[in-house]
């Protein structure tokens, strides 16, 4: 058996170096890493690439490495969250990169199975496709997409075990399986980690052989990043 654990996210993110690019799993505050994104600002890693569906909040998730001007280049298909990601782009300090958001995923999926590249219909006739290869298939016209490259894939999982085998919980379950075995490296950092066996085999959701290290994180925050509340109280 092949054991994935690390001791912590120190040790999980080591080999991290400016200008490398990275995929983050989540959706909004949603299933994001947020001790990876804690360690990456510790770091100060400066000229990086993320690729991930948005930009986190001003002051939380990819929000705090756009405060301190550590994102050279965003990839992602909602951005609508953050202010300080708006000021970066308008300004021309932040380069950076819409996707349709399927295509996003299928983008990570493709990586994550070898495939160099794949041919969808969404974009076609914007300005998604511009500069893009574009064929004919059933009388439909379809956009070719490269598959992404990128140094390491950073996700958040529920459950986990020490070979890497992981349970994603609700709706945590978004971008993260598509990014695991994407990237060169994949970190995985869970609520809670179990030794070989205790997870039931027809519950995992990403076997272990798509991830190389694995670590448990603690106290998660977990943010909102819109509470609506009721004001009327009455029945």
């Amino acid at each position: 058996m092949i054991l994935k654990t690390v001791s912590d996210v120190q040790q999980a993110l080591k080999g991290v170096e400016n200008g490398m690019t990275f995929m983050l799993g989540g959706f909004g505050l949603c299933g994001i890493p947020e001790k990876a994104i804690a360690e990456l600002v510790t770091l100060g890693v400066k000229n990086i690439t993320c690729i991930s569906n948005n930009a986190g909040v001003d002051n939380f998730g990819l929000g705090l490495l756009l405060q301190k001007h550590q994102i050279k280049k965003m990839i992602s298909s909602y951005v609508g969250e953050n202010a300080e990601f708006e000021r970066q782009m308008l300004s021309g300090e932040l380069e950076v990169e819409l996707t349709p958001q399927g295509t996003l995923a299928e983008k990570c999926r493709a990586a994550q199975s070898g495939f160099p590249a794949f041919y969808t219909p969404a974009g076609y006739g914007t300005e998604v496709a511009e500069g893009k290869e574009v064929r004919e298939f059933n009388g439909k016209m379809y956009v070719l997409e490269k598959a992404y490259t990128s140094d390491f894939s950073f996700v958040k999982a529920w459950k986990g075990d020490e070979a890497g085998n992981l349970i994603f919980k609700g709706t945590a379950r978004n971008f993260n399986p598509c990014m695991c075995g994407a990237s060169k490296i994949t970190v995985a950092e869970v609520e809670e980690l179990v030794p070989v066996g205790e997870l039931d085999p027809n519950e995992i959701h990403v076997p272990g052989i798509f991830i190389q290290r694995i670590f448990e994180g603690s106290k998660y925050e977990k943010r909102i990043e819109q509470l609506t509340v009721r004001t009327d109280h009455n029945p």
